[in-house]
Order: structure tokens, then C-alpha cells, then sequence
């Protein structure tokens, strides 16, 4: 379920990549201003999600329609939430790790089954064929930032305010410029590297940027974590640069840069996962 600790990458669609009711949909709620900004949807995604697994563990709820918008360039941009499939896969990783008999009582296969069909549903992409629009359009990251996610932003494209209580720090950018730094980085990578895990991991993140419309927005929100780092940590951070870094040395054959590049990634972002152990 998504933690307040947590970083998020978006996709922002234009309406037109919905079919003709989900359009009428969306503009009537952005016509009635119902969407909660990034800083409050998680909240909101978090507590729809525990009180759908307080339910009594009998169905699946039907939860709400709900998502982000985002005015670009005068165009409406939505991002679904997809509550219901995050309320599925909360149930099927409650059952993670524990013993049968617990994992039964506390979701039952019934229900366990609902949701495992809930979530190959989504993966299959049988809602394309149904709605008209991808999978899923918010990855979640508890507790740091996947690297790979930053081999697709650039550090001119960051997002920062600081002031009070609502502190952001995020990077947007179209989806036309997120999909070229990410082949690119795919080339460089598998000719560099092989099939290591990063090679797949950013190949998986390229295709799921393929699915969306070409007139996208890509979204990579630093959310809750920036209120676990000071704000010099924030604003000195660079870490889309030292990706970018990282990769065009590995471009030249300079392994011994790379290498630099990515232990100074790895050093800043291990701060954080060590919080985790600590909550």
C-alpha cells in the first residue's frame, strides 16, 4: 500500500487517449475541482486503501474514480489512480511471508483470488481493451527512488519549493524526451553491461512509457521523502545528473567515471533507505 514515505513516478494523460465517457468523466471532475494535489493523494490513496482491507475481507470494494490533474501547455492532463487495483495487490502482499493458516484468516483465498484476477487483469492489459488507457499510470517506491527512474527526467527540468510545511522537489517533462533518454540509456547499458539487472530494469520502465499517449507529461515526485532529507540535501541534489553522468561515461568506455558517478548515487540515496530501519 503506498506509504507516506514513498516517490512516484506519473504519467499525465490528454483526454484524448480516454475513451468518449472517461473524457466526459474527467472534465466533470476537473469542472467540479475534485482532484487532491499530489501532496494530499497520497494520504487519500493511503487511507482508502486501509479501510478497503477493514472491510471485512469478504470482496473487493468498488472504490471511487479518482486521479491528479495537470494543466500543460492549456491542455487537461489526468492521472488515474487506480485505487482498486492498489486495494488487490495490498491484499495479495498481506499474504506475503506468513503461514498459510494466518494468511487465510486474514485474507481468504476467495477473496485472494479475486484480487490475483483483479491484478493480472491490469497486467495482461485487458483494461486497455475495456477503457481505452493503460495499465497503471503511478509507479510507488517506498523508503528512496529507484535509479533507473532518473535516467529519465533531467536536472534543468527539477521542481523545487521549500517554504512552510508543503515542501516538493520534483522533475516533469514530456513524455517524447522521457522515452529518448530511456532507449538511449538501454542502448548504452546493454552494450556496455549486458543483461545485468539495471539493463532490465530500465528496459522494463521503457516499455510501460511506451504504452501512454505521445502527448504525455512524465512526473518524478520526490513526495514524502523530501520531509525525511534537509534542505540542503534538496536543493544540492543532483542525482538525474549523475545519471546522465554515469551513462555517457559508459558511452566513452571510462568505467572508472561511471563507477564514481554511481557510488556517489548510491551513498546519498543509502541515507535514506537506512530511515527505514529505524521507523
Amino acid at each position: 500500500m503506498p506509504s507516506l514515505f514513498a516517490s512516484y513516478l506519473r504519467v499525465y494523460e490528454p483526454l484524448t487517449a480516454f475513451d468518449p465517457d472517461r473524457q466526459v468523466f474527467w472534465r466533470e471532475y476537473a469542472r467540479q475541482g475534485r482532484d487532491l494535489g499530489p501532496i494530499e493523494g497520497p494520504v487519500r490513496q493511503r487511507s482508502a486503501v486501509l479501510e478497503a482491507l477493514g472491510a471485512g475481507w469478504t470482496r473487493l470494494p468498488e472504490l471511487p474514480d479518482e486521479a491528479y490533474l495537470l494543466e500543460w501547455e492549456d491542455t487537461l492532463l489526468v492521472c488515474p489512480w487506480s485505487l482498486r487495483l492498489r486495494v488487490a495487490e495490498a491484499a495479495l502482499n498481506a499474504r506475503d511471508g506468513v503461514p498459510a493458516v494466518l494468511a487465510d484468516a486474514f485474507v481468504p483465498p476467495v477473496l485472494a483470488g479475486q484480487a490475483k484476477a483483479v491484478v493480472e487483469d491490469w497486467r495482461s492489459g485487458a483494461k486497455v481493451l475495456e477503457q481505452g488507457v493503460p495499465r497503471v499510470h503511478e509507479q510507488i517506491a517506498t523508503w528512496g527512488v529507484p535509479l533507473r527512474w532518473f535516467a529519465f527526467v533531467d536536472l534543468d527540468e527539477r521542481e523545487i519549493s521549500l517554504s512552510g510545511r508543503r515542501r516538493t522537489l520534483r522533475y516533469r517533462t514530456e513524455i517524447s524526451k522521457a522515452r529518448r533518454r530511456a532507449h538511449r540509456a538501454v542502448s548504452v547499458l546493454r552494450k556496455s553491461l549486458g543483461d545485468a539487472p539495471i539493463t532490465e530494469a530500465v528496459e522494463e520502465g521503457t516499455r510501460w512509457l511506451e504504452e501512454f499517449h505521445p502527448r504525455s507529461v512524465v512526473e518524478l515526485d520526490y513526495g514524502g521523502l523530501v520531509n525525511l532529507l534537509p534542505e540542503d540535501s534538496l536543493t544540492e541534489d543532483d542525482s538525474p545528473g549523475l545519471v546522465a553522468a554515469g551513462l555517457s561515461a559508459l558511452s566513452r568506455g571510462d568505467a572508472e567515471s561511471a563507477s564514481e558517478a554511481y557510488e556517489k548515487l548510491v551513498a546519498r540515496w543509502r541515507v535514506v533507505q537506512l530511515l527505514e530501519r529505524c521507523n
